[in-house]
């Protein structure tokens, strides 16, 4: 069994890699049926091999389609027979053989195909017992029938099995009316609404759609009307399954063809040459006119097109706007394929209502089935010339199509469809013809090459481009373009807007064309990266249209800048920031100044007042308003609704991340531009203001207030924070300290550590200077407090470890504080944010620690063991070492152990690191740290040290969860590796007494897993000597006791587990009796029936029996508490 399927994997996975180009399978295919088939027909291959060979069969049919590897099956009479043998004896039931089915319907269909009578097969119909022999025909009828209601794959190879077997000479004529009977009663009696019927009306339309695709009108017609009646009358386009309006509308169209006289349109549209080489040489320059048949001219004119045809029309238009893609492109195919058998005047008409879908009433839906209906048109020659005035706008439209629906937009499926029309018409279409609308053409997909937001749209609107470019020959730098914008270069969005964008604008032709386009549907577009790159993209086009820009797009701009959509105010707001700022910039290269009119100026003085990306750019662009009254009304902090304002904006920011990094630059573009009486020297009555204003906005009660107003005061300029800083530097370490102790603010603690290290970097150092305009002897104590007290922020909510973003911020800003001044317990804390298990932050503190010891300019001073350090971390380390990987950092990290200063927060950094869940974090720590222990093993004084160590980390974490938990899963695994054995040879040792007594602390906890902790290392505890051994043991029969049941089962698993491992812990005798009651007892019952067991143990295990004793506390008057709990009682 395994090797059929590693041999069905490995056939499966050769196979698959010819999907893209099936054909090249074809040399082979004769070869591989034939020794496939060998196994088939072998009288000694066994049932499971026959089966494995149809799945390979089925495997390379599915790769090379059926259509064409069902030709190769061998089709003599001969064959007959043993296929339909073979057939009648699978259980069509059996999921596990649905191939072989499959196969063997498509070979039978091809034995169908024999030219002889197939009563010829039948022989004597009496059997060897003498009764009947059902005849062929009716063997074969039967299993087609069968197979069509069947659930799986072999209902679509019995489809197939009907259309080559009806249409048979003699089955048509004794078989097809009853079949077709009976097809009708199944879809008559059949509905949608449960699985099965779904299924049965599958198999009954596929065929009838494949029967009427492949029968001979003459032999069928007869039967149409009756069967259009039944499918009206069944309503399918009604249906909830897309496959049954599908297969409804297939088979609608060829019932339409059937009442349609097979014939070749003589008034269809024929281009002479669809050569592109004789395209390209433009060696013909008359078109090959096709002169039609005298004999169809006449059929044509004598031709009366049924009433049926009607209905089938309208069938067919009502499927281009079904909601399913799969109905659509099936509808539009059948437009195409009835239409080109229709007379001229009814064709356009079909034609006319076509068009009617492109409606801005009609749905998405509508458009798209609309295109693809055009696109078959327009492929088979039956869109005239005379229509391109009527279809050209609606395709350019199509090209631009975005309807917006919600939170997002649809529609790129009608622009991708789209592409394939424009695609089509430059194949079906001489240049003449087009030439009138080129420029509308080429514009339009070139917009969608560059703008479109689907990346498959891109693609296609370049494909078609291309196509028009190499067969039309009359699109304007149509060369040069394709070679910019082709199939890889369109597929990267920022590429496109950014790049490509500049260079087709530079052609006149497309220049303002695009730029129209990105100010009608780009900048209000419903994703805001759309709407920032097309920004972009203006500033990028400005030089190219720099007039156009000024005169006509800035005026359409302004009023969208304050109109009540707010996408499109977005957009207008940047797009006017852009080009203002890309027209400046061009000012400054072309020595002219930027010309604006009165009414501009007084629209962004507006946009000024509210939007912090424009302050930005227009104070960078330099803009005439030093002394102007706009600067007055941007102080919007001394007006009422100052921080309705700052609450608005920093929502803003909380959502998008980019905003806040625009509104401090904007802020401090600002400050530098307006805000300065004399360079270097703030406006003293601003400065006021400003600073007073956002160091009140840090007491406030909204988070996203004090968010804002200590990102406000990192960005001020240097001049601003003179005289200030002191001020400045108190509020935002009491914010620090005071919502640290409340666990609330987390966001805003991040920013205003941020902001400590950014206003003291701007301030600068001096030693013997002022407070208020220095980091001096005076301050710094301060900052590095805040700044250190913000590395133990472990703060957690919903969204997990908050306090990470507070450490984060606060290893960042000691790197740029240290840079000035240096701190020991700075890199101690460093080298504990270097060891625990979050790779980001782990990754983070690593690499501002080897920043600290291997900066140079300046070097940082005091770094304690720095030679030890240097040694460890080589300054290959900053750029080799992948902090990120386990594998690597704490191979690195765990030689800190060694170093005294080091050794506690180090050790306190693995510790949840070695105790966590990740397993890759907890395998390479535990690792690391093992290869430390086994190298300091002989080394008393190192291990006693270590020892400490672990005693300090679990007494001043004894009831921190987030520490302790893990701690003890280290210890257990620190015990299990016996990693403390020289400690175990002495008596009573102190490191296990200690280690104990803190234990049982912990065993008070009424959490479950920190209480499964704590048993896992009792257990490891008992491999110490002495009396100590015996108070382990006093502890986890306690604990067998415990009122939480899985407690006392994992106490007594965990014992058994002990006692196989340290067999010298009790008495070889009673070791048997000990481990059958460990192991026997149902530790889940009541404490009644297992304190027996228990006291039980303490008897062989010679430890006194723990007593209940009750405590009765007084609470307050007349109100009492009664404690439950357990006491050894006397030896």
């Amino acid at each position: 069994m395994v090797t059929s399927e590693s041999a069905t994997q490995r056939f499966l996975v050769i196979m698959n890699r010819y999907q893209e180009q099936p054909h090249l399978l074809d040399p082979h295919l004769e070869w591989m049926l034939n020794m496939i088939l060998e196994f088939v027909r072998s009288e000694k291959s066994p049932p499971s091999l026959v089966h494995l060979s149809f799945k390979f069969l089925y495997i390379i049919c599915k790769v090379r389609g059926y259509k064409i590897f069902m030709q190769l099956f061998p089709h003599e009479v001969a064959d007959v027979q043993p296929v339909l043998d073979l057939l009648s004896r699978q259980d069509p039931k059996d999921s596990e053989t649905w191939e072989t089915r499959y196969m063997l319907l498509l070979w039978l269909s091809m034995t169908c195909l024999i030219p002889f009578d197939l009563y010829r097969l039948d022989g004597h119909l009496e059997s060897d017992g003498g009764k009947a022999r059902e005849p062929t025909m009716d063997r074969i009828l039967a299993i087609a029938k069968s197979y069509l209601l069947v659930c799986d794959s072999p209902r679509d190879a019995a489809s197939v099995l009907v259309s080559k077997f009806m249409t048979r000479p003699d089955v048509k004529q004794k078989r097809l009316g009853d079949f077709l009977d009976w097809s009708l009663t199944t879809i008559s009696q059949t509905s949608d609404q449960s699985v099965r019927d779904i299924m049965v009306l599958d198999g009954a339309l596929q065929s009838l759609a494949k029967l009427f695709k492949h029968g001979k009108r003459d032999d069928l017609l007869q039967y149409a009307p009756t069967i259009l009646q039944c499918l009206e009358q069944k309503n399918l386009s009604e249906s909830s399954q897309a496959m049954l309006r599908k297969l409804g509308v297939k088979l609608i169209q060829r019932l339409g063809l059937t009442f349609l006289k097979p014939r070749l349109a003589t008034w269809r549209y024929q281009r002479g040459s669809r050569s592109l080489a004789a395209n390209l040489s433009m060696s013909q320059s008359t078109t090959v006119a096709a002169t039609p048949d005298v004999e169809t001219q006449k059929l044509e004119e004598d031709y009366d097109i049924p009433e049926e045809l009607e209905t089938v029309i309208e069938h067919l238009l009502v499927g281009l706007k079904d909601k399913e893609t799969i109905v659509r492109w099936s509808a539009a195919k059948g437009i195409g394929r009835v239409t080109g058998r229709l007379p001229k005047e009814l064709a356009d008409e079909v034609v006319g209502s076509v068009l009617d879908c492109f409606s801005f009433q009609e749905t998405d839906n509508a458009w798209h089935g609309g295109c693809l209906a055009l696109a078959e048109l327009g492929r088979r020659g039956l869109l005239l010339p005379s229509r391109l005035t009527d279809v050209v706008p609606l395709i350019v439209k199509s090209l631009t199509y975005d309807e917006k629906r919600g939170a997002c937009s649809v529609g790129s499926n009608v622009r991708d469809s789209a592409c394939y029309v424009c695609w089509s018409f430059a194949r079906a279409y001489e240049p003449e013809e087009l030439e009138p609308f080129v420029t509308q053409i080429a514009s339009a997909l070139l917009i969608t090459a560059v703008f479109d937001r689907n990346v498959n749209c891109r693609r296609a609107a370049s494909a078609a481009f291309q196509e028009n470019v190499g067969r039309q020959g009359t699109f304007p730098h149509g060369i040069d373009i394709v070679t910019a914008a082709d199939y890889y270069a369109v597929g990267n969005i920022n590429n496109c807007y950014l790049n490509i964008s500049v260079y087709i604008a530079s052609f006149p032709e497309y220049t303002e064309a695009m730029i129209d386009h990105l100010i009608a549907m780009k900048i209000n577009h419903w994703d805001s990266v759309i709407r920032e790159l097309s920004t972009k993209a203006l500033h990028n086009l400005t030089p190219k249209a720099p007039n156009y820009m000024a005169t006509t797009v800035l005026p359409q701009m302004l009023p969208m800048a304050v109109g009540i959509d707010l996408h499109g105010r977005h957009g207008a707001i940047m797009a006017c920031a852009e080009i203002t700022h890309a027209l400046y910039k061009l000012g400054l290269q072309t020595n002219r100044a930027m010309v604006f009119s009165h009414n501009t100026v007084d629209v962004i003085t507006f946009i000024l007042s509210t939007v912090c990306g424009l302050i930005e750019k227009l104070s960078l662009s330099k803009m005439p308003f030093k002394n102007e009254t706009v600067i007055s009304k941007l102080n919007l902090l001394n007006s009422c609704c100052y921080k309705d304002y700052l609450f608005v904006t920093y929502s803003l920011i909380f959502i998008l991340l980019h905003l806040q990094v625009a509104v401090v630059s904007a802020l401090s573009a600002l400050c530098e531009e307006y805000y300065q009486d004399e360079p270097g020297q703030a406006n003293s009555g601003m400065q006021d203001v400003l600073v007073s204003q956002y160091i009140e906005g840090l007491k406030s009660p909204q988070m996203l207030t004090r968010c804002g107003s200590a990102l406000a005061l990192g960005s001020l300029p240097r001049f601003m924070i003179h005289s200030k800083l002191n001020q400045i530097l108190e509020g935002l370490q009491q914010m620090c300290t005071v919502s640290q102790k409340d666990g609330s603010f987390t966001e805003a603690r991040r920013d205003a550590v941020k902001a400590i290290a950014q206003v003291c970097v701007k301030a600068g150092v001096c030693a013997h200077g002022s407070p208020d305009s220095a980091l001096c002897s005076e301050n710094v104590a301060g900052v590095y407090g805040a700044l250190l007290n913000s590395m133990n922020d472990y703060t957690t909510d919903s969204r997990g470890d908050v306090g990470a973003w507070v450490r984060e911020a606060a290893m960042t800003s000691l790197m740029d504080v240290t840079k000035l001044v240096a701190s020991i317990c700075m890199m101690c804390c460093l080298a504990q944010q270097a060891a625990e298990k979050i790779d980001h932050y782990r990754a983070h503190a690593g690499n501002v620690f080897l920043r600290l010891l291997h900066s140079t300019e300046p070097a940082v001073p005091h770094i304690p063991h720095q030679e030890e350090l240097l040694s460890i971390f080589p300054v290959e380390t900053t750029t080799s070492l992948n902090w990120n990987a386990p594998s690597q950092a704490f191979q690195y990290i765990t030689q800190l152990l060694g170093l005294p200063q080091y050794q506690y927060h180090t050790l306190l950094g693995l510790t949840v690191s070695v105790g966590g869940i990740t397993e890759s974090t907890v395998h390479f720590s535990s690792q690391s740290l093992f290869d430390y222990l086994r190298g300091i093993q002989d080394n008393h004084a190192a291990l006693t040290q270590f020892g400490d160590a672990l005693l300090s980390i679990f007494r001043d974490n004894l009831r921190n969860d987030r520490v302790s938990i893990p701690f003890l899963k280290m210890l257990d695994q620190i015990l299990a590796n016996s990693c403390f054995e020289i400690f175990t040879t002495q008596d009573n040792h102190q490191f296990c007494v200690d280690l104990l007594a803190l234990c049982k602390e912990c065993k008070k906890t009424k959490d479950i897993s920190k209480l499964r902790a704590c048993v896992t290392v009792f257990c490891g505890l008992i491999q110490f000597q002495g009396e100590v051994r015996k108070k382990v043991l006093s502890q986890l029969l306690m604990l067998l006791c415990h009122s939480y049941p899985v407690i006392r089962k994992t106490t007594a698993s965990q014992m058994y587990e002990m006692l196989l491992t340290y067999d010298d812990v009790i008495n070889p005798e009673m070791l048997d009796d000990v481990m059958t009651l460990l192991s026997d007892t149902n530790w889940l019952s009541d404490l009644a029936t297992v304190r027996t067991h228990r006291n039980q143990l303490c008897d062989w295990l010679g430890v006194p029996r723990p007593q209940v004793v009750t405590k009765v506390t007084r609470i307050s008057e007349g109100r009492y508490k009664r404690q439950t709990f357990y006491v050894l009682s006397p030896c």
